[in-house]
């Protein structure tokens, strides 16, 4: 059974109360659900994609020294399905653990977009518009900056568009579409 972003949402309210975390999985979340309209992902499965977003954090707040170390331990006693799990997992492959590498259209985008709603997001908040209007070639110009958003690996995004096989600008476009759907919900309106 396809996980629902309701159930996500009320499994990450038990772990996690940081309000930056939980900004940090709805955006996270909305980015996830562009990418899997970019790949002809719709409907139920859709929010199978959103909700792997939502919870791909669920045990940073506790162990931010272990992160991914642990979703096993926090998800599985909710009746999250294993392949959700290794699916949530794979987001830290290389970076924090080596159990699961990054394979389908989901897993690669959600490694992916993990850190870049992070660029968006702060890109976002420099702007009087915020997420209105923000185009792809400004995102760029940000990205390039590496004092901009300094937190946000760079090379992690640039991997995660290599693994995606697509052109940064398409999957920034994902992520500022993704983010501006849900802009009210991210304090970005």
């Amino acid at each position: 059974m396809s996980l629902k972003l309701a159930k996500a949402k009320e499994i990450l309210q038990k772990h996690v109360s940081e309000a930056h975390l939980i900004t940090h999985a709805a955006a996270v979340s909305a980015a996830m659900g562009a990418m899997a309209e970019h790949f002809g992902v719709a409907g139920e499965e859709k929010e199978h994609w959103e909700a792997i977003g939502w919870l791909h954090d669920v045990d940073y707040e506790k162990y931010p020294d272990e992160h991914c170390r642990h979703v096993r331990e926090f998800l599985a006693p909710e009746g999250v399905e294993e392949e959700d799990i290794l699916t949530i997992i794979s987001h830290g492959y290389g970076l924090v653990t080596e159990e699961k590498a990054p394979e389908t259209d989901l897993e690669k985008s959600l490694f992916t977009v993990d850190e870049l709603t992070g660029i968006v997001q702060a890109y976002a908040l420099m702007r009087p518009e915020r997420l209105a209007g923000m185009e792809v070639k400004s995102l760029k110009k940000k990205f390039k900056d590496k004092r901009f958003a300094a937190g946000c690996d760079r090379e992690v995004i640039k991997k995660g568009f290599e693994m995606l096989g697509m052109e940064a600008g398409e999957v920034m476009e994902c992520c500022i579409k993704g983010m501006q759907d849900h802009a009210e919900e991210l304090g970005l309106a």
